[in-house]
């Protein structure tokens, strides 16, 4: 007698990959695009000064969340508009920017004063 059961295994879903070459490839334009925003009373870019935390890139929104050097930082309307600018102009779609409540530590930026 023979089997005529399917023997095929059914399709399992495959799990997304653990890395992401296009979305790593953004993020790291997105990172490049940053370097042109400089705090003007220290003089380096946001992205040396370890002021990114976290990209959260999206289809339609992304987000880009931040800290200041300093809490009540003058200039924090200025740097805010040009991350967004810049980060817009490579994901060609909104981005949102936070700014966390965490302090800024220099040393995370590789910095000695």
């Amino acid at each position: 007698m023979t089997d005529t059961a399917d023997r095929t295994a059914p399709a399992t879903p495959r799990a997304a990959p653990a890395f992401d070459a296009e979305r790593r490839a953004t993020e790291l334009a997105v990172l490049d695009a940053l370097r042109a925003v400089v705090d003007p009373e220290i003089g380096m870019n946001v992205v040396e000064l370890a002021l990114i935390k976290q990209i959260i890139l999206g289809t339609t929104e992304s987000e880009i969340k931040m800290i200041l050097t300093t809490p009540f930082c003058p200039y924090a309307g200025s740097m805010i508009a040009q991350v967004q600018e810049q980060a817009e102009s490579v994901v060609e779609h909104p981005v949102k920017v936070t700014l966390l409540a965490e302090r800024w530590d220099p040393r995370d930026a590789g910095l000695m004063w």
